[in-house]
């Protein structure tokens, strides 16, 4: 919970208004631009909407006037035709204001949708290096939290801020017409008012974050003890964790008490302060009014004038905090556009004849050591020639390298030295979509999409009919399993796949895999975590995959790989022996031979 506390925290930090934010945020009016002419006449319905909200109060002072026989002129002399002006001025404020949001709304969606499909095509096209080195949750926060603070800024936050500036400007400039006397009053008054609102706002925002964060870490208590609470009750410490917990809720209840006595603060001096305000500015002006010097009319205008300005100048400083928020997310989604991606194509194109893979792989003289450890190389020199529809065994300890070998194969990474030939060519002179519409990878670990069992089997090859998708069920041992399915084919996986057990997972990936029809096949311990039965069918289903392929094996148990070609026994990131099974047990002191011996004692 503590971590999902940080998370939110993390999903509209704010950013200093500069000169060099400012320049990174008019990434937005890049994707406005295809649309600009809604958004150029969503500006000006807000010129419009703001100037007759601003001629309302101005109309209202007439009305007074005319039915205290203040009016000199004759236009608009007479209460019944000022208030005919009224009621069509508000018609046409609904109407401006009804079209100033629409557009702004469509305007928004539509530049929001291009943005969120825009970073989900940078960010599927990003190397695996890059997703190593973050976390899932920030990246989905990329496209869900601060786009839609982007999102809010476009639709709500400069149709706010063009309003609110409209709003002062005319506001000040009428109130200063109606009585420059009463403006300089207000004018001295009011922007107090505004800087201590702020400060007092910051305040018990503070303390309000400093509540939450507490009741969080209280929440942190209840998921860790319902989490562990074969542990609670193993050491009879229920007692404990009740007390723990009370702990934190009294200091949750403390803060709270305290926040709320400052937010009662806060209030009752925003209240005498506001209509202090207003007492002084009205006393002032019915000493006008005696004089002579002033209207009632006029009076009560410069009270709405001056609500609207006050008004504006407080909700101004929500809107700097929402343009720091703004900022923020700009720079964060302008980051995440500029990463370097990999070369890979975004259409379904198919392999172009010179690039068919016959099966043929080498390696040789491969270091490599991961980008965020680079001191510490995985793959120190490794060498390999497989020909094509041979079946190349990778074994060895933990950590010795195995899985970085399937990450080469694939282009995940680059080595740092050596290089990867496919048929004699250099693996980088083929396009990386096309190299690996030739190679499939069945790992340890299956994850499934959350779709049907027949979604998931097809995506190895999206353009499948139903019968080869069938058939691809048959040879993995999957077709008469997913039968028995009251939904057959149409059943959903749930999660990840959570819905189906481990070798019912494995076989559907295997389908997976032939339904692609690979040249070069990556098998990644496909079968150590499978009880016996399982094991027995998904190996049949892994001989129908392998047949004529060229396939690399990485092998956790060792009697899986007997029949190799050839195996390479790695360790430290070398290769330490080399050779088929009968070759590897009889070399005396070989590591080959005491790992086959030891799985033999542990079975």
């Amino acid at each position: 919970m503590a971590r999902n506390r940080d998370t939110n925290r993390e999903e509209s930090p704010k950013a200093k208004i500069t000169k060099e934010a400012m320049k990174e945020a008019m990434i937005i009016f890049r994707y406005l631009n295809p649309y600009r002419g809604s958004f150029i006449a969503g500006l000006i319905f807000i010129g419009f909407s703001s100037g007759t909200i601003m001629a309302f109060p101005y109309l209202l002072k007439r009305l007074i006037d005319s039915a205290h026989g203040d009016v000199k002129d004759t236009l608009l002399a007479s209460p019944g035709s000022i208030a005919l002006v009224m009621i069509g001025v508000l018609a046409l404020q609904m109407v401006f204001s009804y079209l100033r949001i629409y557009l702004f709304t469509y305007v928004g969606e539509n530049a929001v949708a291009d943005m969120r499909q825009d970073i989900y095509k940078r960010m599927i096209m990003m190397p695996m290096n890059f997703f190593a080195q973050r976390r899932v949750g920030e990246l989905s926060s990329r496209i869900t939290a601060d786009v839609s603070q982007i999102q809010d800024a476009v639709t709500g936050l400069l149709a706010e801020l063009l309003r609110g500036v409209l709003t002062l400007v005319i506001g000040i400039g009428l109130i200063f017409y109606i009585s420059p006397k009463m403006t300089a009053i207000m004018l001295s008054v009011v922007p107090v008012i505004v800087v201590i609102a702020l400060v007092f706002g910051k305040f018990i925002r503070k303390m309000s974050r400093k509540a939450q964060d507490q009741l969080a870490d209280s929440n942190t208590v209840v998921q860790e003890t319902l989490q562990g609470i074969s542990n609670v009750k193993a050491f009879s410490n229920e007692w404990y964790e009740i007390a723990r917990y009370q702990k934190h809720i009294r200091e949750v209840v403390s803060l709270a008490i305290k926040n709320g006595r400052f937010r009662g603060l806060f209030v009752s001096f925003m209240l005498f302060s506001v209509f202090g305000a207003i007492v002084l500015v009205v006393w002032y002006g019915a000493g006008l009014m005696q004089s002579g010097q002033l209207s009632f009319g006029d009076l009560t205008a410069f009270v709405v004038y001056t609500a609207f300005v006050g008004g504006t100048m407080a909700g101004f400083a929500e809107m700097f905090s929402q343009l720091q928020k703004t900022l923020g997310a700009t720079q964060r989604v302008r980051e995440l556009l500029k990463e370097e991606t990999e070369q890979v194509s975004i259409v379904n194109t198919l392999v172009q004849e010179e690039n068919k893979l016959k099966g043929n792989v080498e390696m040789e003289g491969i270091v490599f050591s991961y980008p965020s450890r680079k001191e510490m190389p995985v793959i120190k020199s490794l060498s390999l020639n497989a020909r094509s529809g041979q079946q190349i065994a990778i074994v060895g300890p933990s950590g010795a390298g195995k899985s970085t070998i399937v990450s080469l194969l694939l282009r995940f990474y680059e080595p740092d030295e050596g290089k990867i030939q496919f048929d004699g060519r250099d693996a980088t002179s083929i396009p990386l979509s096309e190299l690996r519409k030739q190679m499939a990878l069945v790992p340890q670990d299956i994850l499934l999409f959350g779709g049907t069992v027949y979604e998931n089997i097809a995506y190895g090859n999206p353009d499948a009919s139903e019968e080869a998708v069938f058939s691809a069920a048959k040879q993995a041992n999957a077709h008469e399993f997913i039968s028995g399915f009251p939904e057959g084919y149409q059943t959903m996986v749930g999660e990840r796949g959570v819905k189906l057990s481990g070798g019912q997972r494995q076989r559907i990936a295997i389908a997976r895999a032939i339904l692609k029809d690979p040249v070069i096949l990556v098998l990644d311990e496909a079968t150590s975590s499978l009880d016996s039965e399982s094991e027995s069918l998904v190996q049949e289903a892994l001989y129908n995959l392998m047949k004529n392929r060229t396939s690399f094996v990485i092998a956790h148990r060792l009697s899986t790989i007997r029949n190799a070609d050839q195996i390479l026994v790695l360790e430290d990131g070398v290769v330490k022996e080399s050779g088929t099974h009968q070759e590897l047990i009889g070399l005396p002191d070989g590591l080959y031979r005491s790992l086959n011996k030891l799985q033999m004692f542990e079975e």
